[in-house]
């Protein structure tokens, strides 16, 4: 690793929330929803970072919606028409190691978020055709995740930048069967793929993406486990001076097998969704390192079994060894 990425200031540079662990925005898996959030890898993803202890935070919010036409499996129940909200803060305490690792730069995270999420459905039934049993039935949860473990190697040769990751989900988070909203996805997941990034600080270009598969384990409450989910996450971007960068950002996201389980009544209920939009990111000063703040959102387009929508991230990356903290 020839060092890291500078700009003119000569200052080190901490590279963007390059991942947020995937917290479920609505229900579990089976509802449409994946252990992977798509969009969660943005710009500099495989940028090495300053080391040492870093807290990245964001703020996210989601509204998706799906017709009344669509059914999906929720906690359990087959419903019919599907309209959720979620708000979350993650936090992601990050720890860089500066000695190398494979000859790349290592870095450990553990994500966990909080918040709340509301769901709407039009209708409920006992199974896939049975009666309906309620109509406009709404629930709503305010609570933890599941734990987010992640783990990440980057090499850095000039401009070009690569990395891999491995992320684990530990169902820990809220979740009731029978409950159409849960944080919680009630099942292991492991996730792992790698990503490049093209970073020019003389011209101001930068192009990143990652690529990835999750695994998931069964949910044995509902006896529903879902297939192997394909995604790739990607963003683009210029800078318009040495702190202020603006671009576009987006995500593909395909189921590639089908679910299974006695209570996945709706078949391999296969699930796809891709999105774009824009996004503006920050270089700040904290002491003699950068912060970084982003804001980026997504409109998603070409959902089939999932709900449809838009999303919104707010992060900040605080180097807290600029506060003498984990050096």
């Amino acid at each position: 690793m020839r060092g890291f990425v500078t700009f003119p200031s000569g200052r080190g540079l901490l590279a963007a929330l390059c991942a947020i662990a995937g917290a479920s925005p609505a229900i579990a898996d089976e509802s449409g929803m994946s252990f992977w959030l798509p969009g969660q890898f943005g710009s500099f993803a495989a940028v090495p970072v300053t080391p040492g202890l870093s807290m990245p935070v964001a703020y996210y919010h989601t509204s998706v919606d799906a017709g009344a036409a669509k059914q999906f499996i929720a906690g359990g129940q087959l419903v019919a028409g599907m309209d959720a909200s979620a708000d979350l803060a993650f936090f992601i305490p990050t720890y860089t190691f500066r000695e190398p690792v494979a000859g790349g730069q290592a870095s450990l995270g553990m994500a966990w978020a909080a918040g709340r999420m509301r769901v709407t459905a039009d209708a409920t039934a006992t199974g896939p055709g049975g009666g309906q049993v309620g109509r406009s039935r709404t629930d709503q949860v305010t609570g933890g995740s599941d734990l987010y473990p992640l783990g990440t190697l980057k090499w850095q040769d000039g401009v070009n930048n690569w990395m891999v990751y491995t992320m684990a989900g530990v169902p820990v988070g809220a979740y009731r069967k029978g409950r159409l909203a849960n944080i919680g996805v009630n099942h292991w997941s492991i996730d792992a793929g790698g990503g490049y990034t093209y970073l020019d600080p003389k011209k101001g270009h930068e192009l990143s993406a990652v690529a990835g598969l999750t695994y998931n384990f069964e949910n044995e409450d509902t006896d529903y486990q879902n297939g192997i989910d394909g995604h790739v996450d990607w963003a683009a971007s210029q800078f318009l001076n040495e702190q202020l960068h603006v671009g576009v950002v987006g995500y593909f996201f395909y189921q590639l097998t089908g679910d299974s389980g006695s209570g996945a009544v709706l078949g391999d209920f296969k699930s796809r969704v891709n999105a774009i939009g824009p996004q503006v990111g920050y270089f700040f000063a904290v002491g003699r390192e950068k912060g970084y703040f982003n804001l980026k959102g997504f409109w998603e387009f070409d959902a089939k079994n999932r709900p449809e929508g838009w999303n919104l991230w707010l992060t900040a990356a605080i180097p807290l060894s600029a506060f003498g903290v984990g050096r």
